[in-house]
């Protein structure tokens, strides 16, 4: 049994297989509608959401299979107190899929430990968005024609934005992707990506502070709001929050080709004179991530691109410290959940928490 915690939980290989089952199923959609008949995908959202969820029913709706699940926190057990562990050995009782968001960093990881069945990352706070990234990588490949040999700059909240992580870590794998990562200080992309993704790979980045300095020298534009629920000061939101805003005369600085990306929901990040540009690839990349969702459903159910098992080694834990860090990781709330840490290096000099990947 697969599951989809991590955007680097797939191989390459593995990922062209399933935009290659995706861009057939754009083909055909109807030799596909029946291909989950009798099966339940169940949608366990503790956040709120709109495309992620309906993506998800709507992919296993037009498989012909069935949705069962909750859109918050407050209408299911966990208002009780109920476990992350208990609630998806609950669920997997019922279901033979789930697509979990949860708020915190690290449950879906928590959850694929504990489950029966195949367990979909659909967004755990600031940390990983993995069907995202499918989403974008099919939106790229259909539009772009490839997925190596290009620049994407990303922009806004590369800080606590989950999507950007996840895509980072994606096309990090593809030979001759550079990056120009757009954000001020304060959200800047994490430290981490750069120290075990980026230079470990010799792969090209710039870091600047203004749309003006990276606009034209781009292949792919990749827009983010700011995301006011993961600001823990929110005087510090409210000086950020309209930052950067991509409109027709920004757009009049990039190239012909370039393509516009954005994960929705926007603010005020793109001016909605840019939605009537031919570059802007925002709404077609929501029916993008409709049909990626039905591959990898197909996928993980084993009904289409069969995928080998992995042998995962027991991860040598370390003990101290004894908590982790972040106030967003699983374990501020999880009672009973162990602490682990593992280590970062072959030296053995730095940690980071095995749930949220956040440094010890």
């Amino acid at each position: 049994m697969r599951h989809l915690i991590d955007s680097t939980d797939l191989s390459v290989a593995e990922i062209d297989r399933v935009l290659n089952l995706a861009d057939d199923i754009i083909r055909d959609p109807a030799a596909y509608g029946d291909c989950c008949k009798g099966k339940i995908l169940a949608t366990l959202f503790y956040e709120p959401s709109t495309r992620t969820r309906l993506s998800f029913e709507a992919a296993m709706l037009r498989l012909g299979g069935s949705v069962e699940g909750f859109s918050s926190a407050s209408t299911s057990s966990v208002s009780k107190g109920e476990t992350v562990a208990d609630t998806v050995r609950v669920v997997g009782s019922y279901a033979d899929i789930i697509a979990m968001r949860h708020n915190k960093e690290g449950a879906p990881r928590v959850a694929s430990m504990f489950s029966p069945v195949p367990v979909i990352n659909a967004g755990d706070g600031g940390h990983q968005h993995p069907t995202q990234t499918l989403t974008d990588l099919l939106t790229i490949r259909s539009l772009k024609g490839r997925l190596s040999g290009f620049t994407v700059g990303m922009c806004g909240d590369l800080k606590y934005g989950r999507t950007v992580h996840s895509l980072v870590k994606a096309l990090s794998r593809y030979e001759g992707v550079r990056f120009v990562f757009i954000a001020p200080e304060e959200l800047k992309i994490p430290r981490h990506l750069i120290d075990e993704v980026l230079e470990p790979a010799n792969i090209d980045y710039q870091e600047v502070a203004t749309l003006e300095e990276a606009i034209g020298e781009v292949d792919a534009l990749y827009m983010t709001r700011i995301q006011q629920e993961r600001f823990l000061d929110k005087s510090e939101y409210e000086r950020l929050k309209d930052v950067y805003r991509l409109d027709a005369e920004k757009m009049a600085m990039a190239r012909a080709d370039m393509i516009v990306l954005h994960p929705l929901p926007r603010v005020n990040e793109i001016a909605p004179e840019v939605d009537a540009d031919p570059r802007a690839a925002y709404f077609k990349q929501v029916k993008y991530g409709m049909y990626v969702r039905m591959a990898l459903i197909l996928t993980l159910l084993g009904i289409k691109n069969q995928l080998a098992p992995v042998r995962t080694e027991e991860p040598d834990w370390v003990e101290e410290p004894p908590v982790c860090h972040n106030p967003a990781c699983i374990t501020t709330v999880e009672n009973g959940l162990p602490q682990r840490f593992v280590y970062t290096d072959e030296s053995h000099t730095h940690k980071k928490c095995f749930y949220c990947e956040h440094d010890a």
